[in-house]
């Protein structure tokens, strides 16, 4: 197995969060300093992510959905940039995760990991 494949299955079976980054700034382009939580490939197109359960309104909270907004943002990557978000941020309200994704970040590729694979085999 390649260093290549064995980085596609890093999602699910844990390669570190650095190996991934690097095997996408050398890659794909990936300028951003943070670690990536998912590195795949899907009908011969490279996907990449971060993952984030958020428990809570606010605080510390707010800074890791931000980390996972700064990754699809990122610009120049020869990838599919996702956030997989899970807990509250789904949470209907007038809450400030809730407002962003359903408004300010309705157009980039924000999913629930329960919906992760039909997402990737729609590639």
């Amino acid at each position: 197995m390649s260093n290549i494949e064995k980085c596609c299955l890093a999602f699910k079976c844990g390669c570190p969060d650095n190996a991934m980054m690097n095997f996408a700034k050398e890659h794909l382009g990936y300028k951003h300093n943070k670690g990536l939580d998912f590195v795949g490939r899907f009908n011969k197109q490279f996907v990449i992510g971060e993952a984030k359960f958020l428990t809570d309104f606010g605080g510390h909270q707010n800074a890791q959905f931000n980390d996972a907004i700064s990754t699809i943002q990122t610009k120049g990557v020869k990838a599919v940039k996702i956030a997989i978000l899970d807990g509250v941020v789904f949470i209907e309200g007038k809450n400030k995760m809730y407002k962003s994704i359903t408004e300010i970040y309705k157009d980039y590729n924000i999913m629930s990991a329960l919906v992760l694979r039909e997402f990737l085999y729609q590639i």
